[in-house]
């Protein structure tokens, strides 16, 4: 029996324990994707202790806590700190299977230098131990950083930040990992919100264009792009129910938002039409400014309504979407392409069952620009597990090409999410391992070497044109 999360941890064979050892666990890492907090950083915050950097704002940890029958007071509530650390500690001593049981450990093992097991009988332990080390100055926000051997970090921005977080942190030459802003315009948008008009003021205000067109709408978004863009921004990212392609005419379109200014309902049609021309407008922007477009659809949002009244959006009960139409997406590509305007592209889906469908789609639009230039981004969200990892790295190399595979992120709002890189290259040498001992690959170890190291970190640095 192999000791648990030891240094060979999820390594069922000599090949995968040489490969992770020897080339994937000496690969920094590129955060490509995250929710992590930019004042954090520049202010480089300290915690008081283990459940502030490790469950707020973690609506992973609440989901499985609210399935051991937690109450909500020890989760979101006003409990003191120690009383939600301690059930959470019950908690993850049965989430056998799930990830965060591993998740946990490793962060507790890197960090902390804990290598036992946390449950009720150690909650005490790993409370005092874990809170004596944020004590040290080794334990704030940049040297947590440092110490997991990030080099770059892009975080999640709004049109209308003013990124002045970002401004601090790159005139700081004490700090050396870049930072970068990622441009998420959904509430651009998503017009069919109750707070879009809000949202146009807001718009306007910080790009000196008054909104009351979709022209001018592109106009304003023009503008932050180019602010955007001064700030090192090059990459989008896009939450999407799914990838919809409803095209229209421009005089289509104008009446559409000309309708919604004036707060005349919509039909579920205009919506579609409408967001099919901003995905259109912006993705031919993205291609004129050189940056990668990152789509991300497939879930269905806020489905507990008295939870969601109480507590907002992203706080653990939204579900997997099963409506995701694989010709709308090739639609959309197809339109852009057409255009010669067609933007590298990263394609997430939260349900795995379009694995198949996104591989077979990216090879469609493949080109010499870019290596991969269409990606199938990494498992995501509900899948980012062992097995769901795995499906996706098998289909990958299945129906695509492997070798161009741009890798993990972690799509996370705590900095103590970095293992999950450990996590991923772990399984990613396994795999790749268990082809090489089943004879289905050489033990090439110079062509396997580069492979882990690219899908680890290389590959990504090229992708989105870090290095430049």
């Amino acid at each position: 029996m192999k000791p648990f999360l030891d240094e060979n941890f999820l390594l069922n064979s000599e090949t995968a324990v040489h490969l992770y050892h020897n080339y994937a666990s000496r690969m920094p890492i590129v955060d490509y994707h995250c929710h992590i907090n930019p004042r954090e950083i520049a202010e480089d915050r300290r915690f008081d202790n283990i459940t502030q950097v490790w469950l707020g704002g973690d609506h992973y940890k609440w989901r499985l806590m609210r399935s051991n029958g937690v109450d909500e007071y020890y989760i979101t509530g006003n409990a003191p700190d120690k009383e939600k650390f301690m059930k959470w500690a019950e908690t993850l001593s049965k989430a056998i299977g799930n990830p965060l049981y591993h998740w946990s450990h490793l962060e507790l093992q890197r960090y902390f230098g804990y290598n036992g097991v946390l449950n009720a009988n150690t909650a005490e332990e790993v409370w005092e131990l874990c809170n004596r080390k944020l004590d040290e100055p080794s334990m704030s926000v940049r040297n947590l950083i440092k110490s997991s051997n990030v080099t770059l970090i892009c975080t999640t921005d709004d049109p209308v930040d003013t990124l002045e977080w970002h401004k601090m942190i790159a005139k700081d030459p004490s700090f050396d990992v870049k930072v970068y802003p990622a441009w998420r315009p959904d509430k651009a948008m998503n017009l069919e919100k109750s707070e879009y008009l809000a949202y146009l003021k807001q718009l306007s205000s910080v790009s000196g264009v008054r909104i009351e067109s979709f022209q001018t709408l592109k106009d304003a978004l023009r503008n932050r792009l180019q602010f955007f863009q001064s700030m090192n921004c090059c990459v989008s990212d896009h939450a999407l129910d799914y990838i919809m392609y409803e095209p229209a005419s421009e005089e289509t379109i104008e009446d559409i938002f000309r309708n919604r200014l004036n707060n005349i309902p919509l039909t579920e049609k205009e919506i579609l039409q409408f967001k099919t021309a901003f995905l259109m407008f912006v993705g031919k922007e993205y291609y004129d400014l050189g940056w990668a477009m990152q789509l991300h659809y497939g879930c269905k949002r806020n489905n507990n309504t008295p939870a969601f009244k109480a507590l907002g959006p992203d706080t653990g009960y939204d579900c997997i979407n099963n409506f995701a139409p694989s010709a709308q997406i090739a639609d959309f590509l197809d339109a852009l392409n057409k255009e010669g305007k067609l933007p590298r592209t990263i394609i997430y889906s939260l349900n795995p069952t379009d694995n198949a469908a996104i591989d077979s789609i990216i090879g469609c639009f493949q080109d010499s620009s870019a290596v991969s230039k269409i990606q199938h981004g990494s498992a995501w969200w509900f899948n980012d597990h062992k097995h769901g990892m795995t499906e996706q790295l098998t289909s990958l190399a299945n129906l695509g090409y492997l070798g161009g595979f741009i890798g993990m992120l972690t799509d996370s709002r705590s900095f103590l999410s970095y293992p999950r890189h450990e996590y991923f290259r772990r399984i990613l040498c396994n795999l790749l391992g268990s082809w090489v001992e089943g004879g289905e690959y050489p033990q090439d170890y110079e062509t396997l070497g580069k492979i882990v190291q690219d899908i680890s970190y290389n590959n990504a640095m090229n992708y989105f044109e870090f290095n430049k």
